[in-house]
């Protein structure tokens, strides 16, 4: 395969993961259709797409993820860019799709979507939240994906689709659950949050990856 086809192969494999996950998340989650089981259905489509990408990519599906494998150093600084702008072009599109194509006509009337409206006292658990999640979902990313110690298992798609099932449980209701900007703009978009409190998920969620950088870069070496 060409370098281009190669990079050609790995953006469409990061759109369709992401666009799954965030389709996922605007539906079951967001507006409700999949009601208290809606992290187990976001934890299931993460990992049949991990599974389903993992050879391709290396199935980041979030830019936060992204970032934080450059770092490590297992990722090339020419995928850098081009994943990322996948990322949120496939989160954007899942939002648009759910809203106007899956959530409409008579489903319509039966899901109302609920606007997340965080109060000042609630920045705090929210920032604190979005990091540590981040911080442990990017942190069993490296250790099951990248590590030569654990290379070759078959249970990493697993291990990382269980960190985003036990946020989801853990503090969904407290910050949504996001750990993700591709995520962020996705529920942006849908009408789940407003585009000014964007920054309450994807500052701790880009801190929280970079950290988990470092302490994987500190502790497997």
């Amino acid at each position: 395969m060409s370098d281009n086809n190669e990079m050609n192969a790995k953006i469409i494999t990061e759109f369709i993961g992401t666009f799954f996950l965030c389709l996922t998340i605007c539906t079951a989650a967001a507006f409700g259709v999949a009601g208290d089981l809606a992290p187990f259905a976001i934890a299931g489509t993460l990992m049949v797409m991990i599974y389903a990408g993992g050879h391709i990519s290396g199935a980041h599906y979030n830019p936060a993820v992204t970032i934080s494998i450059w770092i490590r150093g297992a990722c090339d600084k020419s995928d850098l860019i081009p994943y990322i702008l996948s990322q949120m072009a496939a989160g954007a599109i899942a939002a648009l799709v759910t809203a106007n194509l899956i959530i409409s006509g008579p489903m319509a009337d039966e899901f109302t979507m609920h606007m997340f409206d965080p109060h000042s006292d609630q920045t705090i658990p929210i920032l604190v939240s979005e990091l540590l999640f981040t911080f442990a979902l990017v942190y069993v990313i490296l250790n099951v994906a990248t590590s030569e110690s654990t290379e070759g298992n078959g249970y990493y798609g697993a291990a990382i689709a269980s960190v985003v099932l036990a946020g989801a449980l853990t503090v969904g209701t407290i910050s949504l659950a996001s750990f993700n900007p591709a995520v962020t703009l996705s529920l942006s978009i849908a009408g789940k949050m407003a585009y000014a409190d964007m920054w309450l998920h994807l500052a701790p969620q880009l801190l929280g990856g970079c950290a988990a950088s470092y302490a994987f870069l500190y502790t497997d070496g």
